[in-house]
């Protein structure tokens, strides 16, 4: 037989609770040629007989052992199995609304340059409210809805929800796929394949459900600590096409800006000047760096390059207009990692 248009990769561990809803939902949607590939990563409980009942009735789906792994193994296996053009991700605890994947497999098929799209999400958790932080990432994230704003963007944070991401295979493929190590594999993958001169973004429709709980790997698994994301993010940016070669301002004194300066550094980036509004820091030197106040800025420079990092919620807004003010192109001028 052929090939689906698309396969779902869908680790599960001790999942038994959620994983029959979050296959289910897929299987009911709107776009009927797809297989899902279920890893099993070594649950204790009822995960995988789950699993092979739901692969029992259902052909289109089957079951993979993971052998407890961890989950960039187990999307590394599942895609080594994975034949289909397109190959979509999938949580053991989340839900895909009825047109996920045939909105998404269409805006692939119509514009060739994309390696992956997003969608829109709805965060949802059952014991309480979603947090704050949380909403606030998830209204970001569903306004990066063209593959020039998620560009402009990435470095900013994780711009794609992982789990309702579906991707191109071959430039997965080319990628090398999730990359193991001590940071978080979805914010890698989606800076490499923006490096490698691929477009993103994500549908404007909500079609995913994403939830929200304490037991979530970006809250107990310390490759996705805020320090590892930031080195990722250094990493990419210091080779960026906006920032490579040239000297480059950092505004920002405060923790993520400075740690983020050290990374760029180790990068081999040339950091000359620290822009901050603290009157205590202006005028002084940090690890060497004169600390400049906004005012310094003048018109848009010829050959060096700004990052905003500052984190502070509604800043960056302020320092976008403040240089936009100046003339200072976004992407051009300047770069916001924060």
């Amino acid at each position: 037989m052929p090939p689906p248009v698309v396969t779902v990769l869908l680790p599960a561990r001790n999942a038994e609770r959620t994983v029959a809803r979050a296959v289910t939902s897929l299987l009911d949607g709107t776009l009927r040629d797809l297989r899902v590939l279920a890893v099993d990563d070594g649950s204790t409980d009822g995960t995988r007989g789950v699993l092979e009942a739901l692969a029992a009735r259902d052909a289109r789906v089957e079951v993979l052992a993971g052998g407890g792994r961890g989950l960039v193994a187990a999307l590394n296996l599942a895609l080594e199995r994975a034949a289909s053009p397109y190959v979509a991700r999938m949580d053991a605890d989340d839900e895909s609304l009825p047109r996920r994947l045939e909105a998404s497999v269409a805006a692939l098929e119509a514009d060739p340059s994309l390696g992956g799209v997003g969608t829109g999400v709805e965060l949802f958790r059952e014991d309480q409210p979603v947090s704050p932080t949380m909403r606030d990432y998830a209204a970001w994230l569903n306004g990066l809805t063209t593959p020039e704003r998620l560009r402009r963007e990435r470095f900013v944070e994780s711009p794609v929800c992982h789990p309702s991401v579906c991707l191109r295979r071959e430039a997965v493929v080319a990628a090398g796929g999730w990359a193991h190590g001590d940071f978080p594999e979805d914010y890698e993958l989606w800076l490499k394949l923006i490096d490698r001169g691929h477009g993103m973004y994500n549908l404007p429709e909500v079609l995913f459900r994403w939830r929200d709980s304490a037991e979530r790997l970006t809250r107990t698994d310390p490759r996705y600590a805020h320090k590892r994301f930031i080195w990722v993010k250094a990493r990419y940016l210091a080779r960026s096409r906006e920032v490579a070669g040239r000297p480059l301002t950092v505004w920002g004194t405060g923790p993520g800006g400075l740690i983020l300066t050290r990374f760029l550094l180790a990068e081999g980036a040339r950091v000359e000047r620290f822009i901050d509004v603290h009157p205590r820091k202006v005028g002084t030197r940090i690890h060497g760096i004169p600390v400049d106040r906004p005012e310094s800025l003048g018109a848009p420079p010829e050959d060096t390059h700004l990052i905003a990092a500052v984190g502070v919620r509604g800043i960056r807004d302020e320092i976008r207009a403040s240089l936009g003010a100046l003339g200072w192109s976004e992407g051009v001028h300047f770069t916001c990692a924060a």
